[in-house]
This record gives C-alpha cells, structure tokens and sequence, in this order.
C-alpha cells in the first residue's frame, strides 16, 4: 500500500494539503514502511499561483488525483471539503490529523491507531 502525506520539510504534515510543497509516498506492506519517496509539489493550483474563490466555479482536482492515482490512502492535517469529496471518490482512504509527525501518522495509521477527523476541513 502506498500512503501519501502532504509535507513541506519531509519529516511533518503540513496543514493546508493544496499549498504543500510536496508529497512523502510511503510504501508500506505487513503493517511496516518499506520504502519512502518525496514528490514535489508541481500539480495543486495553490502552488502554481492561480488561486481560487471558493464561490465562484469550483477548479477541477484532477491534476492532483492523477498525481497521487497510485496512493491508496492520504493523511493530512487538513484539507478542502471538495477535494476530500474528490479523493475519496477516486478510492482513496482519507485521514485528516493533528498528528504533526509524518511517519509518526503512518505508523499509528498501520496500526489502525490514528485518530481521523474527517469533519476538520481547511474550508
């Protein structure tokens, strides 16, 4: 299973998934992380300067679903109502935490020990 965190530093989530400047992939099997990558951040329109009204029409998640199509599962410290909609349409399990270590999350989230609210949406 691959899980994907939201990470500015490579080591803590950051809070706001869209405006993050990359994304660790942990490769996970029997509960244990194997492998660990870092993708940068080149597909959320936060990051590439076009900013968004959320009255106005919604912008597509698209590039980002693609980006993360082969991660079963995100963990997050928050993100937007529509793109959690979006993700989880694609299939993906979401965990929004306040758990600020990544691997910590991952852990606990192997463990079936990670707290999620899922109601905790940055807007």
């Amino acid at each position: 299973m691959k899980i994907a965190v939201p990470s500015n530093d490579r080591k803590t989530l950051c809070p706001h998934f869209g405006r993050t400047e990359g994304f660790l992939i942990f490769q996970t099997s029997n509960q244990q992380v194997l492998t660990t990558e870092y993708r940068p951040n080149t597909f959320t329109q936060h990051v590439m300067g076009q900013e968004h009204h959320h009255h106005q029409e919604p912008h597509s998640h698209n590039r980002i679903l693609n980006a993360l199509e082969d991660c079963e599962a995100v963990i997050a410290g928050g993100m937007g109502h529509r793109l959690q909609q979006d993700l989880i349409q694609s299939g993906k399990e979401i965990y929004i935490t306040s758990q600020s270590e990544a691997l910590t999350a991952v852990t606990l989230f192997l463990q079936n020990k990670l707290a999620s609210d899922k109601d905790a949406c940055c807007h």
